[in-house]
C-alpha cells in the first residue's frame, strides 16, 4: 500500500458527475467546491427531489436522471447504494465510453463494473469513511494496471478533497480497507461511548464525560498523526510504572482485549469478502 503523498490540483476545467446526491456524494462535492471546482463543473443525478434541491442551493447542476448528468462530464462517479448498482450500471453502459469512472459502491468489484459497463476499462474503485463528511475522511484505492497515471491522479485528487486516500495493489486488500477504516469510525465511537460511560459511573456529569472523552480522542488522533513516534511508543510515554494509566492497560491486557479487536476486525473483513461475493 502507497500514500498517494502529492495529489495534484483539481483541474478546474474537468467536469465532475455524481451518480447518486446521498451524503458521501455531498461530503466529496463540499470537498471538491472547497478545492477551488466551479460548482458549474459538478453535475448530480439524484431521484430524490429534495436531496435535488438541496444541491441546487449550492450551485451544481442537479438532475433527475443519471443521463442528463452524465451527459458531457470527464469523470463519473457512482455514488450509489450496491443494491441498485446493477440498474445504475445498465443504464450507463453506453455513456461512459469516454469517462473515467469512480465508484464508491461497497463491496462491487472492479471486474462487475466494468462487465456492467459492456467492458469499460477506466475503473477506480474506492472504500470511503464516514468523516470524509467533515473531510477528514480516510479512503482505499484499488484499479488494475490497464489504468493510465493521468486518471490514477485524477482519482486521487477527487478523493482527496474529503481526506486522506491510499492505493491498494492488489483488490483482494479492499477488504481489509473496509474493516481498518471503512469500519473503522464505529470502532471508536464505540470506545467513546464506554469511556463517556465510565465517567458518568465514577461520578461526571453526562456533558463533562463527553467532553473530556471527545476532546481526549482528537488530541490522542493528532498527537499520533505529527508525531515520529508510532501509537505504541506513545502509549508507553503516557504510562508511568504503577501509575492510573498501566493499572487500566494492564486491566485490558488480562482481558486480552487487543486480541479481540483483531479478531473484530477480522470478523468485519470476512463479512466484506461475503458480502462480495452476493
Amino acid at each position: 500500500m502507497s500514500v498517494q503523498h502529492n495529489v495534484t490540483p483539481i483541474d478546474s476545467t474537468k467536469i465532475v458527475a455524481f451518480i447518486g446526491g446521498g451524503n458521501m456524494a455531498q461530503a466529496l462535492i463540499g470537498g471538491l467546491l472547497a478545492e477551488g471546482l466551479p460548482a458549474t463543473m459538478i453535475r448530480v443525478a439524484e431521484p430524490v427531489a429534495e436531496l435535488r434541491e438541496i444541491l441546487a442551493l449550492r450551485g451544481v447542476g442537479a438532475f433527475a436522471t443519471a443521463t442528463e448528468a452524465v451527459n458531457g462530464a470527464d469523470v463519473v462517479v457512482l455514488a450509489v447504494k450496491p443494491q441498485i448498482i446493477q440498474a445504475v450500471l445498465a443504464e450507463l453502459a453506453d455513456l461512459v465510453a469516454d469517462k473515467l469512472v469512480i465508484s464508491i459502491a461497497a463491496g462491487i468489484s472492479v471486474a462487475t463494473i466494468a462487465h456492467g459497463l459492456a467492458g469499460h476499462e477506466r475503473i477506480v474503485r474506492a472504500m470511503p469513511n464516514t468523516p470524509a463528511l467533515v473531510q477528514t475522511g480516510a479512503t482505499g484505492l484499488y484499479a488494475d494496471d490497464l489504468l493510465s497515471q493521468l486518471d490514477r491522479d485524477m482519482a486521487a485528487t477527487i478523493l482527496s478533497a474529503a481526506g486522506l486516500v491510499l492505493w491498494v495493489e492488489d483488490e483482494s486488500l479492499m477488504h481489509a480497507v473496509t474493516a481498518v477504516s471503512g469500519s473503522g469510525p464505529a470502532y471508536f465511537f464505540y470506545l467513546m461511548e464506554a469511556m463517556i460511560d465510565a465517567g458518568i459511573a465514577q461520578g461526571l456529569d453526562e456533558r463533562t464525560a463527553r467532553a473530556l472523552t471527545l476532546q481526549t480522542a482528537l488530541g490522542a488522533a493528532q498527537m499520533a498523526i505529527i508525531s515520529e513516534d508510532s501509537p505504541a511508543k506513545l502509549r508507553q510515554k503516557v504510562t508511568s510504572p504503577n501509575g492510573t494509566t498501566a493499572a487500566a492497560i494492564d486491566y485490558l491486557d488480562d482481558h486480552a482485549v487487543r486480541t479481540h479487536i483483531v479478531d473484530a476486525l477480522g470478523a468485519a473483513g470476512k463479512r466484506s469478502i461475503e458480502l462480495s461475493a452476493n
